[in-house]
């Protein structure tokens, strides 16, 4: 039920789908006072949820970017959250914008500074395929030369609150100890270390993926852009996500 909802707000809290509306109802009222009022209304809402300022600052405050992990330390476990493949289609996948958590989970097993890698992601649509990330990404693993032995995964989960409650038994299961390094995009972060350890998950944050650059104003910075225009819809993810954890599960 808690997965089918999130879907829904997710939905309902699409900005674009707003303006849209704004704009359809400008375009078909018949009161010139409104269609004027809700005109300026879409105008404005666009203007400010594509400009690249704005996003960058939402991304510089939320992302969690801080990665506290001394390089001569060694930990059990990489936990890797899915997301960065999709399926294509044909049986198999590919990897997306996020595919720095691989990278990244990948980097850390080669350099010993991790024993294991733990891949947890299934297929997080509402209508799911036959493509599982973990089993894919368990092949990739393979590819790139890591150790069958050193490579854990599952392929049920189908959000974080199910990645962190599957990662735990896994991790249970080949008596691995904590605490584990968490690798995800660093807006993401925030969210999953809070449910990870409302999971009893003893997690240390080690972002990637990052998405908001230095803080500084250019003349671009004051032009739409469709990009930020998408990366509101992460935030707002993120956000609500972070609120109903918190107080609601």
């Amino acid at each position: 039920m808690f997965f089918i909802f999130s879907k829904v707000l997710s939905f309902i809290m699409n900005l674009l789908l707003w303006v849209f509306a704004f704009l359809l109802i400008a375009l078909f009222s018949k009161n010139v006072k409104r269609k004027r009022k809700f005109l300026l209304i879409g105008i404005i809402a666009l203007y400010i949820f594509s400009n690249p300022l704005v996003i960058n600052f939402v991304s510089w405050c939320w992302d969690i970017r801080e990665i506290n992990v001394p390089a001569d330390k060694k930990y059990t476990c990489a936990i890797v959250l899915g997301g960065f493949s999709s399926d294509d289609g044909n049986g198999g996948g590919f990897f997306n914008g996020a595919a720095d958590r691989f990278i990244q989970g990948v980097r850390l097993q080669r350099t010993g500074q991790v024993s294991h890698i733990l891949v947890t992601g299934g297929n997080g649509l509402l209508m799911p395929s036959a493509f599982r990330e973990g089993d894919w990404t368990r092949e990739q693993l393979k590819e790139m030369q890591v150790p069958d032995s050193c490579i854990l995964s599952e392929s049920k989960s189908r959000n974080t609150i199910e990645n962190a409650a599957f990662s735990k038994v896994v991790l249970q299961q080949h008596k691995l100890k904590g605490p584990y390094l968490l690798v995800t995009s660093a807006f993401h972060m925030r969210r999953s270390m809070m449910i990870f350890k409302k999971q009893g998950v003893d997690v240390i944050a080690y972002p990637c993926n990052f998405s908001s650059r230095r803080f500084a104003v250019s003349f671009d910075d004051f032009l739409p852009n469709a990009g930020a225009l998408a990366g509101w819809g992460t935030y707002i993810k993120e956000a609500i996500g972070y609120v109903v954890t918190r107080y609601f599960k």
